[in-house]
């Protein structure tokens, strides 16, 4: 799933897939990476299982994120960098 500004995934909603957006909510399951070029948050009912990558993150208490967590400036530089890689190793 991917927006230019929002994605909300509210109480009880379910994503299968990645979502990439500038800013991220989310309130119910999403089975994949989460990556926001400003801010995630994960709300006490949501449970994510993939990685999350933004500049800044809030998890309420009961939030689950079950993956790798990469926060600040440099953590979306790093993963495009990483996936450039990725894609020219054979």
């Amino acid at each position: 799933m991917r927006a230019g500004r929002q994605v909300l995934v509210g109480k009880g909603g379910e994503v299968e897939g990645d979502v990439i957006s500038r800013e991220a909510i989310i309130g119910g399951e999403v089975r994949g990476s989460i990556r926001a070029d400003e801010r995630i948050e994960i709300q006490s009912t949501s449970v994510v299982h993939g990685d999350v990558v933004a500049k800044r993150l809030l998890v309420q208490e009961g939030g689950e994120i079950n993956g790798v967590v990469r926060m600040g400036e440099g953590a979306l530089e790093a993963e495009t960098v990483e996936k450039a890689g990725a894609e020219r190793s054979y």
